[in-house]
């Protein structure tokens, strides 16, 4: 399989190396107000694919930053380790109640809770 990987990873470098081989002609890009910007094909195709990424990680971010805060509310939610205790330990509290915790975290109102099989 790792060698499938590479061999797709080289397949792909020489299609790219090839396009930009045969690409190396100068275009001409024109602006508004009359503005032009010569550039080699490969260049501008770069450019536009850097812009393209840019702008799709930027889209991205209110939604990564959503999920962060929501993965971070729910780490709060989680009850903090509790020591195990025999109760023979001087340290042991005599009027320990057990805690209430729930069976799972609450979901979010726009993510459905997951259902359970019917039996």
């Amino acid at each position: 399989m790792r060698a499938l990987n590479w061999l797709w990873r080289g397949l792909l470098f020489f299609i790219l190396f090839a396009f930009a081989l045969n690409n190396q002609h100068l275009v001409e890009l024109k602006w508004v107000f009359g503005w032009r910007w010569q550039a080699p094909m490969v260049f501008v195709v770069l450019a536009v694919f850097a812009l393209g990424c840019i702008t799709g990680v930027l889209a991205m971010l209110p939604s990564w930053w959503r999920h962060r805060r929501t993965a971070r509310n729910r780490q709060l939610l989680m009850p903090d380790p509790v020591a195990a205790t025999t109760g023979t330990s001087p340290t042991a509290s005599v009027n320990a109640e057990p805690l209430n915790l729930p069976s799972e975290l609450p979901f979010p109102p726009d993510m459905p809770a997951p259902r359970k099989p019917v039996k």
